[in-house]
């Protein structure tokens, strides 16, 4: 079986390989009596691995050999390296004169290296056409794919074999030597087939057998010997955090103002984690600290890397009082530390419970989730945005700086809402933006100019519907930047243009499925479950002061959904952690049995750290009866000290206008249950009139509510 990858891999550069006049890499492979040195180019090294791309730039060049770099792999053997060196230049793999455990090593190493996708076809590949091999060597496989947190599929195959067949690890004469994930997985199966009292006898065994300074003899036992089989037996090790005594690893997080210390032990940072057990190996000993290792991590939050550390020593993680970007970022670090679990769960958590705030803070997320070929929920949560609305990236003022992989997956969209002649022209732009050094002027074009716009836009150009643009288009768009195109294909294009009936021998694409009508019907049903455009005309002219109300048309302001309570949720500390910091915003609620709309506007940021009296001479709150536009009563504030007030218990109260004047409150964490929102008169009278008639002392639930942030629209 051969696997090719040259969709990922622009260009075959296999006899480039051979060309060692540029070569400016040095690696150095396999143990002393089978040493191998390979050579390499860094640019090709440095775009087609994100693995050496990092090395490469913590890598000194040699002093005495003209800014040659060498990079030293011992634990890789020169025939497995002779492979990838050939895969990163060629992007091709054939696996048919390989044995299964070449085959084996091989994915180990790729898995290593960093290369994802090959990682995990060719286990995949040993799963299905090499399952025999498997079984073989079953606890040899079984041990080794539990040192790092990759090789799922692999997982799940061993252990669907040992829920049938336990005795082929639990009477293995290394069983005890079994890594502590491999056995929490087993025993996590409800289809182990084994007596519970043999499972018992097992686990004591694997436990007793990692304290071998444990007595013989059980009634010998004292309580600390227990306790020492019990901790070796829990997964939940966060009082042994707060023990400094015998930590002897110091991290390093944060940035220079902000940097903080943590200490750990080194054991628990090995046993939990594969990455910083990586990284402990790669670390030398502090000289004059008794053997104390010093990790830095200055691109790592303070914040984040506590709430890390105690999920490396309790397994738990409680996401009820993080706010958005915590979650987001917590997610980020996660991946980089090799929590790959953990790292999903928050992913998923994201996109399930925390959709707005994705997509009011889209272009940032789209951007970051690119930088590494994780996060593929997100990718194609964003991509099916980005497909019904492609100018939220592609009108973006930073559309430019787009990683290739990034709109590499965008244009493998049929259902992308643009025409094909305006994709092409995007492609282009982001090409050219790409080599600042091209002429700005298309006339002044070399062929080489030509071609370096091609290598660019090398994984993106297969990807156009040209037999979909129009002839005037072709003309005027494609036509100038022919050269770029393979001969074949525009001799094709040229000749569909004038036989259209007559065959080519390019690939036409399919026609990308342009949806304008359902498209729009999605955009107005998703802009709000309260209310409509001519609601947001009415209170855009109240934030400008204006006498006569703006039509849906002439609204110079965009309203962007923050936070929707039948989405987001509707506990108090919900509103507080996704609203914190946003200037600008309409706060808007429908009541439960009367259909009302109350709301609020705040030209403040919100704090959640604030507690007390807030001052601003531009708030108002208002309502409409029943939701009927023509049926308002819009209340200005007229005592500005009192405008806004926090209160103290943010996971009881809300917004609050004035004294009470509008407020949503609840005791049982969720607005629309027990009945405790409010608009009352003020004594202070912070606010001109209430915005209710009913009784002042009336309170309501409701039945969902939402947060716009209002902004100028853009020319």
């Amino acid at each position: 079986m051969a696997f090719k990858f040259l969709e990922k891999l622009s260009q075959d550069l296999t006899e480039l390989l051979n060309d060692k006049e540029e070569c400016n890499i040095v690696i150095e492979v396999d143990q002393e009596q089978n040493k191998k040195t390979f050579t390499a180019h860094s640019a090709v090294l440095r775009y087609r691995s994100s693995y050496f791309n990092k090395e490469l730039a913590n890598t000194i060049p040699n002093d005495d050999n003209n800014n040659i770099k060498t990079i030293t792999k011992p634990n890789i053997s020169s025939q497995i390296f002779e492979i990838i060196l050939k895969y990163i230049y060629g992007g091709i793999i054939d696996t048919e004169n390989m044995d299964t455990r070449t085959i084996y090593d091989f994915m180990e190493v790729a898995n290593e290296l960093e290369f994802e996708e090959l990682s995990e076809k060719l286990e995949n590949h040993l799963i299905e056409s090499k399952a025999s091999w498997l079984k073989t060597h079953f606890t040899f496989v079984y041990h080794s794919i539990f040192k790092n947190n990759k090789f799922q599929n692999l997982k799940n195959f061993c252990n669907n074999i040992i829920a049938k067949h336990p005795n082929l690890i639990f009477e293995y004469t290394e069983f005890t030597s079994l890594p502590e994930s491999a056995l929490v997985s087993i025993l996590n199966r409800d289809d182990l087939q084994m007596k519970e009292s043999e499972i018992w006898d097992y686990l004591i065994k694997w436990g007793i057998s990692r304290n071998p300074t444990l007595p013989e003899k059980l009634k010998e036992w004292s309580d600390e010997n227990f306790m020492t089989l019990k901790t070796t037996l829990s997964q939940d090790l966060t009082e042994l955090l707060n023990d400094k005594e015998e930590c002897n690893i110091v991290i390093e997080v944060d940035q220079e103002q902000n940097k903080k210390t943590f200490t750990a032990h080194s054991a628990v940072l090995r046993y939990r984690s594969s990455y910083f057990n990586k990284e402990l190996a790669n670390t030398i000993p502090n000289d004059d600290n008794n053997n104390i290792k010093t990790i830095t991590k200055p691109n790592i939050s303070s914040q984040i890397f506590e709430i890390i550390l105690k999920y490396i020593y309790g397994g738990i993680i409680d996401t009820e009082n993080m706010d958005t970007r915590t979650i987001y970022d917590f997610m980020e670090v996660a991946n980089e530390l090799e929590f790959e679990e953990l790292s999903e769960k928050l992913e998923n958590h994201l996109i399930e419970s925390k959709a707005s705030w994705l997509k009011t803070h889209f272009t940032f997320v789209y951007h970051s989730i690119f930088k590494n070929n994780k996060f593929q929920n997100l990718k194609n949560f964003c991509n099916n945005i980005i497909a019904k609305h492609p100018n939220l990236i592609f009108e973006y003022t930073e559309f430019t700086s787009l990683p290739e992989s990034a709109l590499v997956s965008i244009l493998n969209r049929d259902d992308l809402q643009m025409k094909e002649s305006e994709i092409w022209d995007y492609l282009i732009k982001w090409g050219i933006s790409r080599n600042p050094t091209l002429p700005e002027k298309l006339k002044e074009w070399s062929d080489e100019n030509f071609m370096t716009l091609k290598t660019t836009v090398q994984q993106c150009l297969p990807l156009i519907r040209y037999f979909h643009v129009s002839s005037s288009d072709v003309m005027d768009k494609v036509k100038p930047y022919k050269k770029i195109l393979d001969k074949q294909l525009w001799n094709d294009l040229k000749q569909f243009l004038l036989l259209p009936d007559r065959p080519v021998k390019s690939i036409i694409l399919p026609p990308r499925l342009i949806l304008t009508q359902e498209l729009s019907a999605r955009i107005n049903e998703s802009f709000s479950t309260i209310i409509n455009e001519e609601h947001t005309a009415i209170i855009s002219s109240w934030i400008d002061y204006q006498q006569t109300s703006y039509s849906s048309r002439n609204n110079p302001y965009e309203w962007e959904l923050i936070l929707r309570g039948s989405k987001d949720g509707f506990a108090p500390r919900t509103f507080w952690d996704i609203c914190d910091g946003h200037a600008n915003t309409i706060v808007i609620t429908k009541v439960k049995g009367t259909d009302e709309i109350i709301g609020g506007f705040n030209p403040l940021a919100w704090d959640k750290a604030k507690i007390g009296d807030v001052d601003t001479n531009k708030s108002f709150i208002f309502s409409f009866k029943g939701g009927n536009i023509h049926n308002s009563i819009l209340s200005r504030v007229q005592n500005s000290k009192y405008a806004l007030y926090y209160y103290f218990l943010k996971d009881e109260y809300g917004p609050c206008f004035g004294y009470d004047e509008f407020i949503m409150r609840t005791n049982v964490s969720d607005f629309t249950q027990d009945k405790l929102n409010q608009c009352c008169s003020s004594i202070d009278n912070c606010y001109e009139k209430s915005i209710r008639t009913t009784n002042d002392t009336d309170t309501f639930s409701i039945i969902d509510y939402e947060v716009f942030k209002v902004v100028n629209k853009s020319i």
